[in-house]
């Protein structure tokens, strides 16, 4: 869900040529599957693509990655406990952190053992945090191309 309102808000402020976005799960339950279909329906209804197929991180890919997003703390231990440095281990984030209402810490909570409205909450809360990830990541491109 998150990848897919990402990669909207990408595309709308016309980076989507500068910001790769992708996820994975830390474990490798559900790899090859498409998403949820309640999670489908959710985006559907709110106007969001999506192309998701499941698939496992891999602690390989930090080297190429500026910014690694979890959910939740859980995932957000697991991802740090795979860094292969601590450099690595500084780009995982929690996604909510850049929700200015959020509580600190605060996760996305899994829905997927509960009802349709736990989706919708899920979507709420993937939503109020994206303009600010979107503010950091247009920051670290500034960044970046000051330094070129």
């Amino acid at each position: 869900m998150a990848e897919s309102v990402f990669r909207a808000r990408v595309a709308e402020a016309g980076l989507d040529g500068l910001v790769d976005v992708d996820s994975a799960g830390t474990d490798g339950w559900h790899e090859g599957d498409g998403a949820d279909p309640r999670t489908v329906a959710v985006l559907e209804a709110a106007g969001y693509a999506q192309d998701h197929r499941a698939r496992q991180f891999r602690a390989s890919w930090f080297a190429a990655l500026d910014l690694v997003i979890a959910l939740d703390g859980g995932h957000l231990r697991a991802l740090r406990a795979m860094a292969p440095t601590a450099e690595d281990a500084a780009k995982v984030r929690l996604l909510r952190s850049y929700d200015p209402a959020a509580p600190a810490g605060a996760d996305v909570p899994d829905p997927y053992y509960g009802s349709l409205d736990g989706f919708e909450e899920c979507l709420r809360l993937v939503e109020a945090a994206c303009p600010g990830l979107l503010e950091a990541v247009r920051g670290a491109l500034e960044t970046k191309e000051h330094a070129a």
